[in-house]
């Protein structure tokens, strides 16, 4: 259920899916957002380099004019960026997203990894378009990914699991495989991360590669 907006609770909301350092600058970008109707709804935590962020499941303000937007710094406009990604609407989240996934702050990443467990496909194939590098051994994006994912197992697989049930209900009679739906690859992809980050094997939550399976094997 929506709730109608509190304003002091909105601002605690927000507030909190940051690291405390970056206070005053989510204060600042608060002042631009226009006020929602509906109060953030279902936050989760997740781990960023040791600190607890609880960020919301979904946000229901406008978009800020943009000459207001232009006001801000440009971790200001990265903070913007991350929370309109969890926006109700799912234009709004992949517009938001495409500016997100070049960061390298290690705060922007949940947010991403967040959007790889949804149903809307263009924004699975703009995180695999934005993020290149997370395929390539020892690059930062990938140490950046790896981290996170080795500090959140739960979240990582919770969201592995969302991305095979949304497979299955809706995309399995375009992609008749999972290895073929672009949700695979991008779990391959930040398994690996997690994997060079941690030394050693990371667990799966989806189906294996069908080169994996070859002769019989599980």
């Amino acid at each position: 259920m929506q709730l109608l907006r509190d304003s002091s609770n909105v601002t605690c909301v927000l507030m909190a899916a940051f690291p405390a350092r970056l206070a005053l600058d989510v204060q600042t970008v608060l002042m631009v957002m226009p006020d929602a109707r509906f109060n953030p709804v279902q936050p989760f935590e997740v781990d960023v380099q040791g600190e607890t962020v609880s960020i919301p499941s979904r946000i229901y303000s406008e978009e800020p004019e943009a000459d207001r937007e232009r006001t801000l710094t440009a971790s200001q406009r990265m903070i913007l960026h991350c929370l309109y990604s969890r926006h109700s609407d799912g234009r709004v989240r992949q517009r938001h997203l495409e500016r997100i996934t070049g960061s390298g702050e290690p705060w922007a990443v949940p947010f991403v990894v967040q959007l790889a467990g949804e149903y809307v496909l263009e924004i699975l194939e703009a995180i695999g378009q934005g993020l290149p590098d997370l395929a390539v051994p020892g690059s930062a994006r990938r140490r950046l990914y790896g981290e996170f994912i080795v500090r959140n197992p739960a979240v990582f697989a919770r969201t592995e699991r969302r991305v095979v049930s949304y497979w299955s209900c809706y995309y399995r009679s375009k992609y008749e495989v999972f290895d073929a739906y672009p949700g695979s690859s991008l779990m391959e992809a930040f398994r690996a991360a997690a994997s060079e980050h941690a030394g050693t094997g990371w667990p799966r939550h989806t189906p294996r590669p069908l080169a994996d399976r070859t002769g019989g094997c599980a």
